[in-house]
């Protein structure tokens, strides 16, 4: 196996992110907040050396990867394994909206986080189950030393929690267009060596959720 170091890369900025609104699979596009993000950023990944850009086929991780791949070079790949945490009927709530109509459900959550499966949703273990076995087919890919790979909150979290030993999903921040890079030690287990970079944004803001110490994602 070549991949050594993969970077991982949250999408721009929706209307609904601003909102506070959980958007799951909703086909959202990047405000022209978002796309301005997404500019800076591929002005800044084009000098770190990926070869090859994989990227969820959600319409906000799509339209980033679409700009980072003038920047690069080459097309993205695209796969819904890498989507967001589907969470049915509570898309497009906002998460006081979530507690104050799904009382008894959000209680379960809070309780379970991991099993507790959203109405018409996806439980964190079914999020962790489909991003490790596409994670697994894309080192198979075999496509380079360095790889980008856009996801979401949720399933980028998921991914960390399996790789990183001891990874702390309330200690860290995903916001948009966040770049968290992993490497493998020299144990050849992945560690990480940059998290929730911004420095590309030059003075634009980059949003995240903004209640870590519950026991929920955002849906991105």
């Amino acid at each position: 196996m070549t991949v050594k170091r993969v970077i991982l890369i949250r999408p721009g900025e929706t209307n609904w992110n601003r909102e506070g609104r959980w958007q799951g699979w909703v086909s959202n596009p990047l405000s022209d907040y978002g796309r301005a993000q997404a500019l800076a950023l591929g002005r800044f990944i084009r000098n770190i050396g990926m070869s090859t850009l994989y990227s969820s086929d959600l319409r906000r991780a799509k339209e980033t990867a679409e700009i980072l791949a003038k920047q690069l070079g080459y097309d993205p790949t695209y796969d819904e394994r890498w989507r967001e945490r589907k969470i049915g009927e509570w898309q497009g709530m906002t998460l006081a909206e979530i507690r104050a109509w799904y009382p008894e459900q959000y209680s379960q959550l809070q309780a379970n986080v991991d099993d507790f499966r959203v109405p018409g949703g996806e439980s964190r273990s079914e999020v962790r189950k489909r991003v490790v076995a596409a994670f697994k087919d894309l080192l198979a890919q075999d496509r380079g030393n360095t790889i980008g790979l856009i996801s979401h909150t949720t399933s980028t979290h998921m991914l960390l929690y399996d790789l990183v030993p001891d990874y702390d999903i309330y200690s860290h921040v995903l916001g948009n267009t966040s770049v968290t890079t992993i490497a493998l030690d020299a144990n050849n287990q992945w560690s990480i060596i940059a998290a929730n970079d911004l420095s590309h944004l030059e003075g634009l803001t980059s949003r995240s959720f903004g209640e870590l110490e519950e026991k929920n994602d955002s849906g991105d």
